[in-house]
């Protein structure tokens, strides 16, 4: 039986980075291995909520405000307008890669030139985008198969959820490509925070990742606001959650073994 589960290509390189990056040797000067910083950040993000203040709640409370008010009063005319579009735009078709297939080559991009230019920001730039991707995935997805609504290619109605009916990938809500491409945005634009055209560049795309999904059918307007929170949530806590650890694991004390020809013993490092 032909499954409906398809795999997302974002996880598949995911997973096998932190294969290869988990059994990196780190040296005494290193930051928290990957393998520990993963799996600080899901535990961090699933615990999330039991932190929350009233500003949290609140903006929690707007945002979901702002899905449903783009339901109701948006999704339809939205829709209406991308059907009125000239079909077969490359542009649109292209972009929404940005969301898929295009982010692999950008989280592979920001670590592989991190890696070879010896450069620790950037390396933690890739961490951070491989960590965040995969908890705004897994997000995603426990959304999409609770939820479970009718793609408006389907022509089942804009309100029109069927709840859980088991592991189905093909649920509009929310758009996996959009909050991937926020999620990239986000994790980027926080990273390089000093510099306003990186967030004004790479929240463009995002946002036109969002449009080419509308474009093609294939999500309605309140799928790609609920995603781009989703997305920025967890891009930016992400990064703010990992610059805190890395800070605080420079003061740090390391033992280490220290051998040379005819001496062995231990060397005590620590980072200020």
């Amino acid at each position: 039986m032909k499954s409906n589960i398809k795999l997302n290509l974002l996880s598949f390189f995911s997973i096998a980075m932190l294969s290869i990056v988990s059994i990196r040797p780190a040296s005494a000067n290193d930051s928290p291995g990957f393998g520990t910083v993963i799996v600080d950040d899901i535990k961090y993000e699933a615990t999330a909520p039991s932190r929350w203040d009233t500003q949290d709640w609140k903006d929690i409370g707007w945002a979901t405000l702002a899905v449903a008010g783009t339901s109701i009063v948006a999704d339809r005319p939205v829709r209406d307008f991308m059907r009125k579009q000239t079909p077969g735009n490359t542009f649109l078709n292209d972009v929404q890669n940005f969301g898929q297939s295009y982010a692999v080559g950008v989280v592979a991009g920001f670590y592989a030139v991190g890696l070879m230019t010896d450069n620790e920001k950037t390396v933690h730039v890739g961490e951070d985008l491989i960590s965040a991707s995969l908890i705004s995935a897994t997000i995603n997805q426990t959304i999409k198969v609770t939820v479970n609504r009718f793609r408006p290619r389907d022509d089942q109605g804009v309100v029109n959820l069927q709840g859980y009916s088991g592991l189905n990938n093909n649920s509009s809500f929310p758009s996996g490509h959009t909050t991937e491409a926020f999620t990239l945005a986000s994790v980027i634009a926080s990273s390089y925070e000093d510099d306003p055209w990186v967030a004004y560049g790479v929240y463009s795309v995002a946002g036109m990742v969002g449009i080419a999904r509308m474009y093609l059918d294939a999500h309605w307007a309140s799928d790609v606001v609920a995603s781009a929170f989703i997305g920025t949530w967890i891009g930016k806590s992400v990064v703010s959650h990992n610059k805190s650890m890395r800070g605080n694991n420079k003061n740090k004390v390391s033992i280490i073994p220290d051998v040379a020809p005819g001496y062995t013993g231990v060397r005590i490092v620590s980072q200020f």
